[in-house]
């Protein structure tokens, strides 16, 4: 695992300009980070906003779907997400669209 940690305050976008739902409430998460809870990879976060088009027609991105890395910090048995890890936006289709950003702030980590 490298990179800092992706806590729910975090700014993820698509390549064209989407934004992703941010998560609600910190209930049933373990981990927090400034009071917020760390994105695991078991989350899909919707995206909104996206206005990707091809010939013309709107073609969104929807989803960002992650990749966990393999041997990494676990959250409840399901890996974190980083700044490192890597991701995929989706249309409704499951068109992949191309990468998401991420756009992290630093902070602590408090378990319970």
């Amino acid at each position: 695992m490298s990179g800092g940690l992706v806590h729910a305050g975090a700014v993820i976008s698509c390549p064209h300009g989407g934004v992703a739902a941010a998560l609600s409430g910190a209930a049933g998460h373990a981990v927090l980070m400034g009071g917020l809870p760390v994105r695991t990879a078991g989350e899909v976060p919707t995206i909104v906003g996206c206005r990707h088009t091809a010939d013309g027609v709107p073609v969104p991105c929807t989803t960002v779907r992650w990749t966990a890395d393999s041997g990494g910090v676990l959250v409840d048995g399901v890996p974190v997400v980083t700044d490192g890890t890597a991701g995929m936006c989706f249309t409704a289709g499951l068109v992949p669209q191309g990468p998401p950003v991420v756009a992290v702030m630093r902070g602590g980590v408090m378990c319970g």
